[in-house]
């Protein structure tokens, strides 16, 4: 079966994200395949590399990132969510002349027809947040 997966719940807001992270991890290692990560709203702060998490907490940007990068998915932060959340990639932070690149490389900064082209190319579409 062909999922995607949209996460809205920022990281530590509630345990939607990890759940999320875990659901996703299941499902691939039970053959199932992704078609792709979509943070929007909240969620974007998922693919934050500028937080800081404490030692005896779980890193679950970093988490993110490591599956996405170790499994090859496809992995889209919404744009108008990231921007407004100051989670910016090469382009953005060039287009807004700021000085930081905060985004993860491992997930693309772009719209919502993403999101629709996701939804027409799957299965499933679980939403976590």
């Amino acid at each position: 079966m062909k999922f995607s997966i949209v996460i809205y719940a920022a990281p530590y807001s509630s345990e939607a994200a990890a759940t999320a992270l875990r659901f996703t991890k299941t499902l691939l290692d039970q053959g199932h395949e992704l078609y792709r990560l979509f943070f929007f709203g909240d969620g974007v702060h998922n693919a934050n590399r500028l937080s800081v998490v404490a030692q005896d907490d779980k890193n679950i940007q970093q988490a993110w990132d490591e599956l996405i990068k170790t499994r090859g998915l496809d992995s889209v932060i919404c744009v108008s969510s990231a921007i407004k959340r100051g989670i910016v990639d090469e382009t953005e932070s060039q287009r807004y002349e700021l000085n930081a690149v905060s985004a993860y490389d491992s997930s693309e900064i772009s719209g919502l027809g993403q999101l629709v082209d996701a939804t027409l190319h799957s299965d499933r579409v679980v939403n976590f947040g």
